[in-house]
Parts: structure tokens; C-alpha cells; sequence
């Protein structure tokens, strides 16, 4: 078995392969001064709790855009589940060319998500990922990474008007009963969740005018879903398509012609 692990701002997702076959996934919280060994009893937790034994993981390729955790998580992959990481940088294959202006400033997880893009559905592709920060990635018909958008996540914004005004509650992402808010809570919903709406139509409108009418629209990440059904504009949903980009790039170090 293979696992795979995208390490984000805010989350940590796993992800345990059978072959090509997805089965058990699981999130954490990014935690940033957790130790090593922490992490390596959540890891074989989770695992054991899905009735996986250490001894049936035979890889693990992983990607970070948060480089204070990486070598914790590499050292947890080390001590506890006893397989030496593939990390996903500068001198891994992926199959994705990076147009860039500075390549290595690309995060791994945008990269990862563009070999996955390219081989399942092709291109020119416009990613949208709802992480931390909601950003756009364009991919071409040949398969390369061109660029692409980096906006506030819709966390971030929710956070940032609680912490920044005196009367604004924390809350929760979700559809309000309606977009005229009858209350703080609603209109706070109806702001992010909308306006994120908006946001992502037109970016997609601008992006489809460089990209051509032909592209494809995926969108991942934990509120992928929630914005999705407001709005037409994301064809697919694929919230764990980190993860299957992993295991292609798995596949593609560990067993050289195979995609």
C-alpha cells in the first residue's frame, strides 16, 4: 500500500492507496509545534484504526508547503511506519513542465495537482483550490504549469472579520436562507460564501479568456464542494486530487514509463 501525504497551511490529508484504488483519507490539523513523534503516533493511529498494519505500506510520497513540518514528518515517516518518504521538490519527476518565472517558487501541492489534472482530464484546465488561500492554477493542453491567481481563503476572510471588528461573530462557511442576511450571522454568510462565489466566476470568466472557450474548470479543496453548489462555473469536483497526484508521481519515480 501507498501513502500519501499533502501537508497544507491549515490541514494535514492522508491518503492510503490500494494499487490505483483510493480507500481510506483522513485530515488533521496542521499543527506547527507538534514533534515528530506525535505525528508518528497519529499516523500509525489512524492507520490501525482502519485495520492497516505498518508492515503493509511499502511507500510514501509526500508534498509541503510548509517547510518547518516537513522534516518532523519525514522523521515520524522514518521512525514509526519505517519507509523513507519521497518528497516531492525540485529534483523529482512529475511530468509537468513549470512556466514560472521562478520555478521553485511554485508550491509542491499546485504542481502535484497539475500532473493530476493533465492525466485524468486534460487541458488547457483551470484549478481552483479552496485551502488556506483560494487560488487558481492554469494548465495547458500539453500538460504544463503557466500560472496562475492567489486570493485570501474564504478561512481567512471569516477570520479576519472576527479578529478585526468589535462585533462581528466567528462564524461557520455555509449557505444562508437567503443572500439578503436578516442577521450578523447570515449576513457574514452571505458575504463570504457569495462573494467568494462571485470571485470565482470571474476569475474563471478570465481565465477562460486566455486559456481558450475549451477549458476545463476542477476545483478542490474542504470547501470545494460548499462553493460548488452556488455556482455553475466548476465542472468538477475532485476534492482528494492532491492525493491522486501523488500516487501518479509515485509511480512515475518508483517505476520508470509507467504514468
Amino acid at each position: 500500500m501507498l501513502l500519501t501525504i499533502d501537508i497544507g497551511n491549515t490541514n494535514i490529508t492522508l491518503g492510503l492507496y490500494q494499487g490505483q484504488e483510493l480507500g481510506p483519507r483522513w485530515r488533521l490539523a496542521t499543527v506547527h509545534d507538534r514533534m515528530a513523534d506525535e505525528y508518528g503516533l497519529q499516523f500509525v493511529g489512524l492507520l490501525e484504526h482502519s485495520g492497516v498494519q505498518i508492515i503493509d505500506i511499502s511507500g510514501i510520497c509526500l508534498a509541503s508547503v510548509v517547510p518547518p513540518l516537513t522534516g518532523k514528518v519525514i522523521e515520524a515517516c522514518r521512525s514509526y511506519i519505517k519507509q523513507e518518504p519521497l518528497v516531492v521538490d525540485a529534483g523529482v519527476k512529475t511530468g509537468v513542465r513549470v512556466r514560472y518565472e521562478d520555478p521553485r517558487a511554485v508550491g509542491a501541492d499546485r504542481i502535484v495537482d497539475a500532473a493530476a489534472v493533465h492525466y485524468f482530464y486534460g487541458g488547457p484546465a483551470c484549478v481552483v483550490d479552496f485551502g488556506t488561500a483560494t487560488t487558481f492554477d492554469a494548465i495547458s493542453a500539453e500538460g504544463d504549469y503557466l500560472g496562475g491567481a492567489i486570493a485570501p481563503g474564504i478561512g481567512i476572510a471569516a477570520e479576519a472579520l472576527f479578529l478585526r471588528t468589535s462585533k462581528l461573530p466567528r462564524v461557520d462557511i455555509q449557505r444562508p436562507p437567503a443572500v439578503i442576511g436578516r442577521n450578523t450571522v447570515h449576513s457574514m454568510q452571505s458575504g463570504l460564501l457569495y462573494g467568494y462565489v462571485g470571485l470565482v466566476e470571474g476569475m474563471v470568466a478570465r481565465f477562460r479568456a486566455e486559456l481558450g472557450d475549451s477549458m476545463k474548470v476542477i476545483a478542490t479543496g474542504g470547501l470545494a464542494e460548499i462553493v460548488a453548489r452556488e455556482t455553475y462555473v466548476l465542472q468538477i469536483i475532485a476534492p482528494w486530487l492532491t492525493l491522486d497526484g501523488l500516487r501518479l508521481i509515485w509511480d512515475m519515480n518508483r517505476e520508470p514509463g509507467k504514468m
